[in-house]
């Protein structure tokens, strides 16, 4: 076994390796960059190297410096994590080369999977079911039309070095395919070094399930079941679970024996992952193949109790596989979901900065340890006070749960995305929330479209809808009584004015737009029991009782005898005096007045937002990598204006009417922050 490995990765998965490694005694050396000088992955390592710069291009991607760091440094092996230099047989080789071991797949495996062409031809010729398509380099983007004609539209473009959603487009007609080929050949180029692209059948409504295998360098291989990957929003995964609501046990069964024999045909050792397009009647086709560790394995660790990252250590230090497949166990029901730094209510677009508070949900599952299971498991490469670099990939945390059945994984998921404080910076945790109470998830009965089909004009607060509306106004009531009550406690109050804790209040719920919604509320004590009140709401009676202090962000309890955990903070960027309750995704902003000072405020005039329509305004902070436009020049709508870059994303800007420029207030090359103007149009 080998005595120190070093981690070629960063984030949170360079700290899951690290408590692998930790676990069976490994020493660990990290690499960094410029930018991630004081990240979690940097301090949890024995030991670390600094790689060069921010740009993943001058450090985590240059294999020489990687190499001359497990040199300098006694490490006996590396391990590639997911992205940068995972997939890149070159690597694998020169790891080889220089009596390094790759805790991954040999090279030729690598050769043979990440070329998407190449792996394809492979399958067939190993009798794995695979898609209709053109396997061979196209030459251009009219090529690429008469292909995607002939193959029949939709039709999807596809880079053969793509992934992680990079080079891939769907396109349902001549100028989509057209347009899609361009795009991805760029993408492709840019990101992967090789431009060939690829074009195949479109399955309609199809789930992407994959399957887990895992080969050892003696000839075994073994499928660890599936996992339902299918919760995508443009090609990149947002929720995982194992097992799939969908499949059944045959076609599990015809699956996992198909990945087997694709493995052993190119004799993969290391975790691996085929994935298969299923379609609504369970036939299934082999879409690719990839030659690492997945971001979503901890749901398969979670329901068959293995460590993969200690199994691809044992594998790649010649161990045999300890267990068959008759082995492998299927316990319960495990759901992932992805916590991304970026603006829901904005398109999605990157969030960056400072994590002023980080607070993830109390673990009671833990990396590298499968022995506490039916739990909560965070998995991070962040920190509470860190920052959020725009040089990567946006994902900030992974939050795992296990349940006995889906039901209860769902339920789980739920609660723990409640209590999960992140602030500083905008995420995805109220459109999680949103999807998990949608009743097709519930259901199980989605496929890859979900998101595009029920969120198509993007995500707004109103399609989060709540269970129960009037709970938030009661739980607002409650911790505003709470506060009166411990105000009324204070020594040195003047006699007659001192605090009153009153029974009657009146939530105002505020509205951007000034409709302001007023709500009376009727809050008792109940039971004399401390830190219990009986709110009464719309002729609704709550019974809440929190042993949580006030000053905390989180609040658990129970409501009427069942558990709930909520977020509540005082003040707001709109108003210093408003409480802000969030639970289960929805968030509701409000004030909680006697009923005379609601009837005061209610005549307070409504400060309407300054007009902003004659600029163009950064939707996210970022670098402004172009500017396109000049003063005096004529724009038409539609017409390109700018180009911001942050999380290896660029995000074009356009003109949304037209005019004459009048200004341009940001240069190329410029940091940017939300909302500041870059272009001014003449009025």
């Amino acid at each position: 076994m080998f005595k120190k490995i070093l981690i070629a990765n960063r984030g949170e998965i360079a700290c899951r390796v690290i408590a692998t490694a930790r676990k069976m005694g490994i020493q660990t050396v990290a690499v960094y960059s410029e930018a991630d000088r004081e990240a979690r992955h940097v301090r949890l390592a024995d030991e670390a190297v600094l790689l060069g710069p921010a740009p993943s291009r001058e450090s985590y991607l240059v294999a020489d410096k990687i190499i001359a760091a497990a040199k300098a440094t006694g490490a006996e092996a590396i391990h590639p994590g997911y992205g940068f230099l995972s997939e890149n047989e070159a690597f694998a080789q020169r790891c080889q080369d220089e009596g390094i071991a790759f805790i991954g797949p040999k090279a030729h495996s690598i050769a043979a999977m990440g070329d998407k062409i190449a792996s394809k031809k492979l399958a067939n010729e190993a009798k794995v079911n695979t898609i209709p398509g053109y396997n061979d380099p196209i030459a251009n983007a009219e090529a690429a039309v008469e292909i995607a004609k002939g193959i029949g539209y939709p039709v999807m473009i596809k880079a053969s070095a793509g992934g992680g959603g990079k080079g891939l487009r769907v396109a349902f007609n001549d100028k989509e395919a057209l347009e899609g080929f361009t795009a991805c050949q760029n993408e492709a180029r840019n990101s992967f070094g090789d431009d060939r692209i690829f074009i195949e059948k479109f399955v309609e409504q199809p789930r992407h399930i994959e399957i887990q295998i895992l080969g050892d360098s003696h000839g075994n291989v073994v499928y660890l079941n599936e996992r339902e990957c299918s919760i995508q929003r443009r090609h990149q995964k947002v929720i995982e679970e194992a097992p799939s609501p969908f499949i059944s046990d045959a076609t599990r069964k015809a699956m996992g024996e198909q990945a087997v024999a694709l493995a052993k045909a190119v004799q993969y050792q290391s975790a691996g992952t085929v994935e298969f397009v299923v379609g609504k009647d369970q036939d299934f086709y082999f879409l690719e193949m990839n030659t690492r560790l997945q971001v979503e394995h901890p749901v398969t660790e979670a329901i068959t109790g293995l460590d993969l990252v200690e199994q691809m250590i044992r594998v790649a230090a010649g161990e045999k596989l300890s267990f068959g497949q008759a082995d492998v166990k299927r316990d319960g029901w495990a759901i992932e979901c992805r916590i991304n730094a970026e603006d829901p209510f904005r398109n999605f677009l990157p969030s960056t900065g400072r994590l002023v508070r980080f607070t993830p949900p109390e673990q009671t599952m833990w990396q590298a340890d499968t022995s506490q299971l039916q739990g909560v498991r965070v998995d991070t490469g962040v920190f509470e006070g860190g920052e959020i670099p725009m040089f990567y990939d946006s994902m900030i945390a992974k939050l795992i749960v296990h349940g006995k059945d889906r039901n209860e994984a769902i339920a789980k998921m739920r609660e723990a995305l409640n209590g999960f404080v992140i602030r500083g910076i905008n995420s995805n945790i109220p459109f999680q929330a949103a999807l998990l109470a949608h009743p097709e998830f519930v259901s199980g009965n989605f496929n890859t479209g979900f998101i595009a089909q029920h969120y198509a004009g993007g995500f707004r607060a109103e399609d989060v809808p709540h269970d129960d509306e009037d709970f938030l106004v009661a739980l607002a009531a409650f911790v505003r009584r709470k506060s009166r009550e411990r105000a009324t406690g204070l020594s040195g109050q003047l006699p007659g004015y001192g605090v009153q804790v009153g029974k009657d209040y009146t939530v105002i719920s505020l509205d951007i737009e000034g409709h302001h919604k007023h709500t009376a509320v009727h809050v008792d004590e109940f039971t004399g029991e401390t830190g219990s009140a009986s709110v009464q709401v719309n002729g609704k009676r709550y019974q809440i009782s929190s042993p949580s202090r006030l000053s905390e962000i989180v609040i658990t309890g129970l409501v009427n005898g069942q558990p709930f955990t909520a977020q509540i903070e005082r003040g707001s960027a709109k108003n210093p005096l408003a409480l802000v309750v969030q639970h289960n995704g929805t968030k509701l902003e409000c004030m909680v007045v006697s009923p005379r000072m609601a009837e005061l405020y209610g005549q307070m005039p409504h400060k309407a937002a300054p007009d902003m329509s004659q600029f163009v305004l950064s939707p996210m902070p970022g670098l402004l990598v172009e500017v396109a436009v000049k003063p005096g020049q004529k724009v038409q709508a539609g017409e390109r204006v700018a180009v911001i870059e942050a999380m290896k994303m660029e995000n074009v800007l356009f003109a949304a009417a037209d005019g004459v420029v009048a200004k341009v207030l940001a240069a190329k090359g410029e940091s940017l922050v939300v909302d500041q103007p870059i272009v001014e149009f003449e009025k």
